[in-house]
């Protein structure tokens, strides 16, 4: 493909940009994502507003290109033809399983990528693919809708369960509710419906329920969760010491769990008792595991457990990079639609972070690159790199092979120049005591107190 001299220049200057542009028309073609809507919806429908624009609207969006909905409308509004007013009537329309079957379509496109990129993690545990389940409400939104406006309390607009697959870093499922107050545990049925034999789960104990972990075992998948203090279980031997991991002493027994007053299932049951207390002040925590002793002994599963950071990173990028909640989207369908937006944004990431990989190896990328340099870049190019090279530029992007594809993007990703997207981890906080209330001084200056610091340093200069 011979590309123009404007491209080569944004290649050169930009590498980035570019990728992310490209994954975006391999991932997201206008005709696939329209058909798709039409496959997935049950009361919306085509008329002159096509899903594909409104899905163009909203990366703009979450990615910090616009600040606004209102925004990215009015800078297109002259290709969208019609009102601002039907554009939001769409989105506060949006049906939730439209907006998860689109992840799903994101992730079957750039799943092969990553793949034949050679840009995966090592597997947390070999034969198996695991996969760990987390929740995420979305932040209380503006009080724009008339039901609110007389309400103090904080307006929910919905929560999602997320699944992230480690290996390849994707958020490869999504599961929304537009009850923002309704129970993370109510949407595990819909959780259940995707487990495959030869699944690993890692979960906080908020997904410690009987039903969930019958269902997990009755459909051949592996489970390391977090034990609830309220799920009945029965100790089959006591407690014996295993060793040390990095978090504290582990202990293991045998338990036995029953449901229905029928099924019976015996598992590990593993504490460990921390060094540190957590957050929470809890100075234990136990887990719940039907692995093989075989495939992973007690300190293993311990470790495994430790990886679900890898998912709170998600949700870390997610607010730090990407406007996955945007508090002027009151109505629920649109504020989920928001949030599955910035995930898909996530993913592009990834396939971008994997493409590195591959070039410049895992171990520079994982440790040194900030996903959030990388989302300023975006910030800050891309709006001009689209005025620079329309559209029907990038189109042929989306024609694009597997093969041709991954070549393109490890070009891309070599002429990257690492130092601009270097993280700098600040050192640990000191423990400062909070300053008393001088109700005599309530204001200072600030020059007067640095001339002040400077003098008793003077002073104390040999």
């Amino acid at each position: 493909m011979i590309l123009g001299e404007v491209f080569e220049r944004f290649i050169a200057e930009s590498p980035f940009c570019v990728m992310l542009r490209v994954l975006l028309e391999q991932s997201l073609p206008a005709q696939d994502i329209d058909e798709l809507f039409e496959q997935q919806a049950e009361r919306q429908y085509h008329r002159e507003l096509l899903f594909s624009t409104v899905v163009n609207l909203m990366s703009l969006v979450v990615c910090g290109i616009s600040p606004s909905v209102n925004a990215a409308y009015q800078a297109k509004a002259k290709g969208i033809g019609v009102s601002i007013q039907s554009v939001y009537n769409k989105l506060n329309g949006m049906e939730p399983q439209i907006v998860e079957a689109l992840l799903r379509h994101v992730v079957n496109r750039v799943q092969g990528l990553i793949e034949q990129l050679g840009g995966s993690l090592p597997p947390l545990l070999e034969g198996y693919r695991v996969k760990i389940l987390d929740g995420n409400h979305l932040a209380a939104t503006e009080r724009r809708l008339q039901v609110l406006r007389t309400i103090n309390s904080a307006p929910l607009p919905g929560h999602a369960l997320v699944v992230l697959d480690p290996a390849l870093m994707l958020a490869i499922d999504v599961f929304a509710c537009e009850d923002g107050h309704a129970q993370e545990r109510a949407l595990l049925s819909r959780v259940l419906a995707t487990v495959s034999r030869g699944d690993l789960w890692i979960a906080d104990r908020n997904f410690c329920t009987l039903g969930f972990l019958f269902g997990l075992h009755g459909r051949g998948a592996a489970w390391v969760i977090r034990q609830h203090g309220l799920l009945p279980w029965q100790a089959l031997d006591e407690l014996v010491f295993v060793g040390e991991s990095e978090t504290g002493a582990v202990f293991e027994q045998s338990i036995q769990l029953i449901f229905n007053d029928t099924l019976k299932v015996v598992l590990r049951r593993i504490v460990v008792q921390l060094n540190q207390p957590t957050r929470d002040g809890d100075a234990e925590i136990a887990l719940l595991s039907n692995l093989p002793v075989a495939q992973a002994d007690a300190l293993h599963i311990a470790a495994l457990y430790q990886k679900r950071w890898r998912i709170e990173r998600l949700f870390q990028v997610l607010e730090q990079c990407f406007r996955g909640e945007i508090n002027t989207l009151a109505y629920p369908k649109a504020a989920l639609f928001g949030f599955v937006m910035a995930l898909i944004c996530y993913n592009l990431l990834a396939v971008a972070q994997a493409a590195m990989r591959s070039v410049h190896g895992a171990d520079k990328i994982e440790a040194g690159i900030s996903p959030y340099y990388l989302a300023d870049e975006v910030r800050r190019v891309y709006e001009g790199m689209m005025i620079a090279i329309p559209p029907v530029q990038w189109q042929p992007f989306a024609q694009f092979d597997v093969d041709t594809t991954v070549q393109f993007l490890q070009h891309l990703a070599a002429q990257m120049e690492l130092s601009k997207f270097r993280s700098h981890p600040r050192g640990e906080k000191k423990k400062v005591p909070k300053p008393k209330r001088q109700k005599d001084k309530p204001h200072v200056s600030t020059a007067r107190l640095l001339n002040q610091a400077k003098s008793k340093k003077d002073e104390k200069a040999p």
